[in-house]
């Protein structure tokens, strides 16, 4: 990682600018060009400096619904449920904790029934009971990790 990936992440944790050329703006901003900031993007997931780039979008606004949630799942499954996991569309992703409650992820779905379904689905593939810890309150956290 070199200086300018550095200033990307700094800038790109602030969000692209909101208008109709985001990735034009922004290199103007950083003097690079568009294609260039695009590429160094690709090149930071590829290399596993970045992890995920994308929207965040608020899907309770949109109809939608999310929830937390956790699975006790014994060690010689984990593997196993996991990929069950990584295989839902409604699965934004899933980790391991060091607790009883050994694998969480979160559910994003089109409905709040979605949820629902979702986590019943979930306890039929693999047996195992899903505990749902849906949001009671929204904080926004100005989270930036300086780079």
């Amino acid at each position: 990682m070199d200086d300018f990936d550095r200033l990307l992440i700094n800038r790109l944790q602030h969000g692209l600018p909101l208008v109709r050329q985001p990735w034009e703006a922004l290199a103007t901003e950083l003097g690079s060009s568009s294609e260039a900031l695009r590429q160094r993007v690709q090149a930071l997931l590829e290399d596993g400096t970045l992890t995920r780039f994308g929207p965040m979008f608020d899907v309770e606004r949109l109809g939608g619904a999310f929830t937390l949630a956790a699975l006790a799942v014994p060690e010689a499954r984990f593997d196993e449920v996991a990929a069950q996991l990584e295989a839902m569309p409604e699965v934004a992703h899933n980790y391991r904790r060091e607790h009883q409650w050994n694998m969480w992820f979160v559910l994003g779905c089109e409905t709040p029934a979605g949820v629902t379904e979702a986590i019943a689905r979930i306890e039929a593939q693999t047996g195992l009971t899903v505990l749902n810890l849906p949001k009671e309150k929204t904080y926004h956290v100005g989270l930036h990790f300086p780079v």
